[in-house]
């Protein structure tokens, strides 16, 4: 007689009690770690709030675990300040950008500026100016994050103090004020103003009229 091989079945709740088990998530190290946290809390933080969002939700969405988090960061606070860092770089880079459009041309480039500004505030996702929403979450004006906000808005101020100088304002620090004040107030309106609403698609209307009354009419 011919051995037959006999499998034993384990009990069915057994089996759907190991397939429920949750997969441990891998332990990371170094830089890729590190990038996918970033890149989870930039997004997590903008569309939801850094005092919202908590660690868990962080190491889900970079799909790491909690020791790979705290190997890179030590604190909450340490990923805010990695997060301003980035958002700072890119609003740099924004820009930049707005003014190599126009190189040499200070009034155009503060036009462009304001068309960039429009255009960017109405992409699907827009959530404001970062620096605004965290100045809101953290109401202590000597808390670090605060006092990244102020250098942010302090810098944005002092460059286009150097633009309407360079632009022939007649008065170039009314100028840079009024033009900061447009600014918050777009980054406000677009939360506050129904999705697609005409007023943000005005806003470089409105910029190029008050540069005019400042620097009269541009040459023909």
């Amino acid at each position: 007689m011919s051995a037959v091989n006999i499998v034993e079945k384990k009990p069915a709740a057994m089996r759907r009690k190991r397939a429920d088990k949750p997969v441990r998530k891998a332990v990371m190290y170094g830089a890729e770690a590190q990038t996918q946290i970033l890149d989870a809390i930039d997004e997590l933080f903008y569309l939801e709030g850094a005092r919202a969002v908590g660690v868990d939700a962080v190491v889900k969405r970079a799909g790491v675990n909690k020791m790979s988090l705290y190997r890179q960061f030590e604190s909450k606070d340490a990923l805010l300040l990695h997060y301003l860092t980035r958002r700072q770089e890119r609003f740099w880079n924004y820009f930049g950008e707005s003014l190599a459009k126009h190189p040499g041309k200070p009034r155009e480039q503060l036009c462009q500026f304001f068309i960039d500004v429009a255009e960017r505030a109405q992409r699907t996702g827009y959530r404001g100016c970062p620096f605004v929403n965290l100045a809101i979450e953290f109401p202590d004006s000597a808390h670090p994050v605060r006092r990244v906000v102020a250098d942010n808005k302090d810098e944005l101020m002092a460059r286009l103090l150097a633009l309407a100088t360079q632009a022939g304002a007649r008065d170039p620090q009314a100028l840079a004020n009024g033009m900061a004040l447009l600014i918050e107030g777009a980054y406000t309106a677009t939360q506050t103003y129904a999705p697609g609403h005409a007023l943000i698609a005005a806003i470089p209307q409105v910029a190029s009229s008050m540069i005019e009354a400042a620097c009269g009419k541009s040459p023909a």
